[in-house]
């Protein structure tokens, strides 16, 4: 078995890719339109790991998705969690679940897909303002 890729339904594709590419580093690595099936499909991937993609899947008619905690999370690895979340937060993006111990972060995309950030190697030591920053919203 080889894993191929994830995907996750958006609702505004630039809004997403900002997100997904601005936000957590993401490049895009191919893009594909049909217009017969009428959806756009965008993969990313980190760099270097262009066989770990996630699809972005944008259907040119509005539908309303619902659920999207029941998707579950995606997950990256970091190398230093603390600064990852400060991007993240200067691009205007809620840290739902602080890294207050230093390993692990919840971050929700413009659809609310949750996505967890974990720091490579172990965990940093404790540091304000993550230690003390409660959870907000849902994770």
């Amino acid at each position: 078995m080889k894993y191929l890729h994830t995907m996750v339904r958006i609702t505004n594709i630039e809004e997403s890719l900002r997100f997904y590419r601005d936000g957590l580093g993401l490049e895009e690595i191919r893009r594909s339109e049909s217009e017969k099936g009428r959806y756009t499909l965008i993969f990313l991937a980190p760099k270097g790991q262009h066989e770990t993609p996630v699809e972005l899947t944008y259907n040119w008619d509005p539908e309303v998705y619902t659920g999207g905690r029941n998707f579950g999370h995606l997950a990256y690895e970091v190398d230093d969690i603390y600064a990852f979340c400060a991007h993240m937060q200067a691009l205007g993006y809620t840290i739902n679940r602080p890294p207050r111990e230093g390993r692990m972060a919840f971050v929700r995309s413009p659809d609310n897909i949750s996505v967890e950030i974990l720091q490579a190697g172990g965990a940093l030591p404790p540091a304000e303002p993550w230690a003390s920053m409660p959870n907000t919203g849902a994770w």
